[in-house]
């Protein structure tokens, strides 16, 4: 017997408004995933062409250095103006100090060296220096409180993230895990660096933390002394001869015998003052030093690059005639140029 064939069902109609409503959302959905997926990309692509600093890298001379600021005072006697003329040209780390550069004004100097990175097509090296208790009361005493110090390190961190396509180098708190000991603030200082580590850390940021150099702590009590802050492996490594004048062959070693103890960590060597080698035990502005090579010069496969990091011509303190710690010292930069001019 033959069926009858199915009734068919009456189709329903989608009113015109869903219809155009359903586009717009799904046109908006195209172009918010468009720029989700842009995002991914380009953090991606970012991440991937991040290198880490490397023997040519060349970092900013920056025009706030205070060699520039006496080179345009054009104060001082012949000797000490053309010290601070060449010394102002030369790229040198810049000292982010919470006297100097406070919490609310942080952001805009580091966009300004971003700037001047741009500008002279270099990267960016920036001492952090603010710690609680810095310097542990010596000649460059002070720092911040705990609950500033993380503002300030979070300011920090969110400005150097925005110059996202600037190569950028952290010289963490010079001199703070070398002094813990003898501070007396191991775990303290930890618990400071730690938080100043996961605030500043980003894209093309390469941190590195006190390593001290290799006259002060032998290599196995240094790197217990690292081991302890607890900041490994979310540095890049450790920064050596910072303010000091130890010889480049001697940090090197030093850098070497380090990497082996803490499982391969990287090193910057600070060679702003060590042309002429360290002056026995004394470390606060000792006579007859010069400048050193040149940033960029030396690396090898543990140390990433030396650099500039101390600015030659300012002093370490109140000590053999200088000016408080930090402080302009034209007879210094003179004596520390005699063979560059």
């Amino acid at each position: 017997m033959a069926r009858s064939p199915r009734p068919r069902r009456p189709r329903r109609r989608v009113p015109r408004a869903l219809i155009v409503a359903g586009a717009i959302v799904a046109v908006v959905a195209l172009i918010v995933g468009i720029g989700v997926v842009g995002s991914l990309v380009t953090n991606l692509f970012q991440t991937l062409w991040a290198k880490p600093p490397a023997v040519g890298t060349r970092i900013v001379a920056p025009d706030e250095s205070k060699a520039a600021q006496a080179a345009r005072s054009g104060e001082g006697d012949t000797d000490q103006v053309a010290a601070a003329q060449w010394l102002s040209t030369q790229p040198t780390t810049y000292w982010l100090t919470p006297e100097l550069d406070p919490i609310d004004e942080v952001w805009d100097r580091i966009a300004h060296l971003a700037a001047e990175a741009r500008d002279q097509k270099a990267s960016i090296s920036v001492a952090v220096y603010g710690l609680p208790d810095r310097d542990c009361g010596n000649h460059s005493a002070g720092g911040l409180d705990p609950t500033s110090y993380a503002q300030w390190t979070k300011r920090i961190g969110d400005a150097l993230r925005n110059a996202s396509d600037i190569q950028k180098i952290v010289v963490l708190e010079p001199d703070s895990i070398a002094l813990s000991s003898s501070c007396g603030s191991v775990s303290d200082r930890a618990g400071y660096l730690q938080q100043a580590v996961q605030n500043i850390r980003g894209t093309n940021t390469w941190i590195y933390v006190d390593g001290g150099h290799s006259a002060w702590h032998p290599a196995a009590e240094m790197a217990s002394l690292i081991q302890a802050m607890g900041v490994l492996p979310d540095v890049r490594g450790v920064a050596l001869n910072v303010s000091n004048y130890q010889d480049t062959a001697a940090e090197f070693a030093y850098a070497h015998e380090l990497s082996d103890l803490l499982g391969g960590t990287h090193a910057v060597v600070d060679t702003s003052r060590n042309g002429a080698g360290p002056a026995g035990s004394e470390w606060c502005n000792p006579s007859g030093r010069l400048v050193g090579s040149p940033g960029g010069s030396y690396g090898d496969g543990v140390v990433d690059t030396n650099l500039w990091i101390k600015p030659a011509g300012e002093s370490d303190g109140e000590c053999n005639g200088g000016p408080v710690a930090g402080a302009w010292w034209p007879a210094a930069a003179a004596e520390l140029t005699r063979e560059q001019r």
